[in-house]
Order: C-alpha cells, then sequence, then structure tokens
C-alpha cells in the first residue's frame, strides 16, 4: 500500500503512545477515516493530547477498546499489543489486515531507510549510524524504537536524505511490506519469549527485517553469531558480514569489516581497506566493535566517504542509560547501564572492565540463570548489589561465589554499592531485568540513578 491508497480507508489505531498518536494524525492529514483506541486511563497516556486528535480529525476512546475497532479496512497495532491478544485475533479472523506503525509510516517515506534490530546493541548501532550518515552533510532522521516515531519524520525526508531506523522484534512483528535499503541483525539471543511465544517466532520476526529486500539492498548480519549464520543462508539482498576474526565465515559474504591487527578492515570482492584502529573508537568494548562495523558497512553502501566514517566513530561517545559515565566520586567511577534487561547485556557490560567492580543487579522477576555467571563474575567483581523482585534469586544463585548483599530500594542499594566501593573502583547498575517493578521503563530507572549519583556528590 502507499500514501495515495489511504484517502477515505477506514483505519483502526491500537495504543494513544508515541506512535500511536504520530501514525493517527499522519494518517488522517492524507484523508483516512481514523479511529483511535486505547485501553488505558487517559490520565496514564503521558503522549495523549485530546486537542491535537480534533484539531486532525481523529475519532478516540480511552479507558476501554470497544468493538468500534473492528468498523475499519486496516488496524495499526501498538508495539505494547502481543500477537496471540485476543484484540488482534479477532481482527483477524474478521480479515482485517494488521501492521505496525513503522510500515504505516514508510509509505510517506521518500527517503532511502536502513533498519537495525537485534537483541543488544541496536540503539547505539542506530545512534551511531545516525551520527555517521549526519556527518555526511545529508539530512538524517533517527527514530523508530527509538528517540522519535517513524511517523512523525516520515513526511518531512526527501530523496537526498536518509531514515535510520532501530526496529525492535515487536515492531517487526507486523511488518508485510516494509523494505529497508539496508538492513542490519547484531545478534540474537533469548527475550521477549513471554511476547513472542518462543525463541523460533523471536528470531522469526526478527528475519522479517530482510524479507522484502531484493538485489540491490544490502543486509549485514554478525558473522560471529550462530544462529545468525544459520538463518542467513538463504537471505536476500546483498550479504554482508561483520567479525572479530571469523575469517573461515569472511567467504561467504560480498562484503563486509573484519578485525586485523585491532585495524577495522572493510572489504567487497574487489579490494579491502582499513577504516580505524579500533583505539580510536570513542565507544569501548568489543560489543561497540560489533556496533562501529555495522555502521562502517552501511555507510560505505550509500558512499560515505572513510575519512567522514572515521571521524565519527571518533567522536560518538555512546547512548544514554548504555554503559554511561555517571560521575566519579573519591575516584570511584560510576556506571549507568540501565538499558540492560537481560543476561546478555549484562555479559558485555562486565567483559567491559577487568576487575574491581560492584555491581547493582536485579530488577522485575525473571527467568535469568545467574549461576552461569560464575566465571565472568569471579575474579572481576568485589560485590553485587542485589535488589527488586528478583534479589532473592540473585543471592541464592550467586552467594556461594561473590559476596551479595540485598536492598530493599533502589536508592539504599546506590548507596550501599558507593560505600562498598573504594577509590579506583567502578560502581556498575546493569540490572539484567526489565524495570517494571519498580520504574516505568529503564529510562526513568537510569535517570535516578543518576539523580541518586549527584544526590552522593553533593553530600
Amino acid at each position: 500500500m502507499d500514501k495515495s491508497e489511504i484517502k477515505n480507508k477506514k483505519i483502526s489505531v491500537l495504543g494513544a503512545g508515541r506512535s500511536g498518536m504520530a501514525a493517527a494524525k499522519l494518517l488522517a492529514r492524507n484523508g483516512a477515516q481514523i479511529f483511535l483506541s486505547d485501553g488505558t486511563d487517559i490520565g496514564k497516556l503521558p503522549y495523549f493530547s485530546e486537542t491535537e486528535l480534533k484539531e486532525a480529525g481523529v475519532e478516540f476512546e480511552t479507558g476501554n477498546d470497544s468493538d468500534k475497532i473492528y468498523n475499519a479496512d486496516l488496524l495499526i497495532t501498538s508495539p505494547g499489543i502481543k500477537p496471540n491478544s485476543e484484540i488482534l485475533q479477532k481482527a483477524l479472523a474478521k480479515n482485517i489486515k494488521v501492521i505496525s506503525e513503522v510500515e504505516a509510516a514508510s509509505w510517506f517515506c521518500k527517503a532511502p531507510i536502513a533498519g537495525i534490530t537485534g537483541t543488544n546493541g541496536k540503539t547505539t548501532t542506530t545512534e551511531l549510524t545516525g551520527e555517521i550518515f549526519r556527518a555526511s552533510g545529508r539530512k538524517t532522521e533517527v527514530c523508530g524504537n527509538v528517540g522519535v516515531a517513524f511517523s512523525e519524520v516520515a513526511e518531512n525526508l526527501d530523496e537526498n536524505s536518509f531514515a535510520i531506523l532501530e526496529l525492535s522484534s515487536f515492531q517487526l512483528e507486523n511488518i508485510n511490506e516494509l523494505k529497508p535499503n539496508a538492513a542490519v541483525i547484531l545478534n540474537i539471543t533469548p527475550d521477549h519469549i513471554d511476547w513472542h511465544g518462543s525463541l523460533e517466532s523471536y528470531t522469526a520476526a526478527k528475519f522479517k527485517i530482510n524479507m522484502n529486500q531484493d538485489d540491490n539492498d544490502l543486509f549485514v548480519i554478525n558473522a560471529d553469531d550462530e544462529v545468525l549464520l544459520k538463518h542467513s543462508k538463504d537471505a536476500n539482498g546483498i550479504k554482508a558480514g561483520i567479525t572479530l576474526g571469523n575469517t573461515a565465515e569472511r567467504n561467504i559474504f560480498e562484503r563486509g569489516c573484519y578485525l586485523k591487527n585491532d585495524e577495522i578492515i572493510y572489504f567487497d570482492k574487489k579490494s579491502e581497506e582499513k577504516i580505524i584502529n579500533k583505539d580510536e573508537i570513542k565507544i569501548k568494548g568489543d560489543h561497540n566493535i560489533y556496533n562501529s562495523m555495522a555502521g562502517i558497512t552501511i555507510a560505505k553502501h550509500f558512499g560515505i566517504s572513510n575519512e567522514i566514517i572515521s571521524k565519527a566513530l571518533n567522536e560518538f561517545s555512546g547512548v544514554e542509560h548504555r554503559l554511561e559515565p555517571s560521575g566519579t566520586i573519591k575516584g570511584i567511577t560510576f556506571y549507568n547501564d540501565s538499558k540492560a534487561t537481560n543476561i546478555d547485556s549484562l555479559k558485555v557490560a562486565l567483559k567491559t572492565f577487568k576487575e574491581n567492580v560492584i555491581l547493582i543487579l536485579g530488577g522485575k522477576k525473571s527467568d535469568n540463570d545467574y549461576s552461569g555467571l560464575k566465571e565472568l563474575v569471579s575474579g572481576r567483581v568485589k560485590k553485587i548489589i542485589a535488589l527488586g523482585e528478583d534479589k532473592e534469586k540473585i543471592f541464592s544463585s550467586m552467594s556461594g561465589f561473590v559476596k551479595v548483599e540485598k536492598s530493599e530500594t533502589f536508592e539504599n542499594a546506590v548507596r550501599a554499592a558507593y560505600h562498598s566501593a573504594s577509590s579506583g573502583d567502578v560502581v556498575l547498575f546493569s540490572p539484567a531485568c526489565k524495570s517494571f517493578d519498580m520504574f516505568n521503563n529503564y529510562e526513568e530507572r537510569g535517570k535516578e540513578f543518576k539523580r541518586i549519583v549527584q544526590s552522593i556528590k553533593n553530600e
């Protein structure tokens, strides 16, 4: 479908969050008959604006989802609604097509689209790629699952612009026609299984980023990820691989990046060239080498020069809530990694530091296997401050090989970590759990961590 086909179409939009509000207004401006529905009470909808919806001619309801939802030719669903939910199953049974907001927004975007997904690292990679493209002088919007909704900016982008999209598995679950000119899958590890139902379904959702690509489109995968290698054999597009040293697999790709003598080398079928030394990249850690390689490979696909790429990599300082330096007090350095909502993210964070870590760990009750962290934690972590619904599980799983202290409140946990640390130590807040036992989201949790650190500093 494209924007010329939506005039007078009856479209229901589920969810009045940022993306739902943006999609409703965008489609209404272009002649669709929109009904916006959110079962949440209006006082708990931070992006909801009755005035804006009325001005756009959008009909709406809050506090319940009525059957009026199904009086539609098309339904745009919120990323928060599970595929097996009654509301979506009923719509499909009525032969109502269900799509995500990012697909609807793409109808209005004239710019090339780069889509980035993966269990971990997608926000950093998206922001970093955006910085490279901005440095090239072309108008660039970073959007999707990070920053603004795609529907907020899609109409503002022309053929000489770029859309850099972070895409979650939730958003990809309900795409049918979205066709990124470049697509990246960084890694696949178990996550959001409660939402997708199985690892297989989660993986299938991630790979939807590639399903509409053609021979002119770029498809980048992490060649060191066995799940990705297995599922990419029949992938569409120009296959590119990024690797820290998997030279055997490098030959199956038409282009990509690899690490040689601490230098990132870009290769294609004709040649190879040094882009940057890994030590010149401002954001540290092996995970950020992968992220940088992904950004490099996309940028090269669109003809951006090595000079611009390397300069952007040298200057990019990372994203908020992902291993974010948050202050130093009496020689103790604090890092906010609130975005680490699973075990694999925690492992990435821990590998960044060699020793002297006081780790703040825990949050909403999880299926995490903490006992498997013994090798990574031993000799690196001096003490763990466990908090949240998972603190008892953390204590019982880990106290046999590292000192674990339980904390009842978030503020007490941060202060206990500070008092347990000495000059030269690192206090790392990398919870490996969702935030919903104490906070609305990981952003709110990370901001509170930084506020407490600043409070301690002021004292």
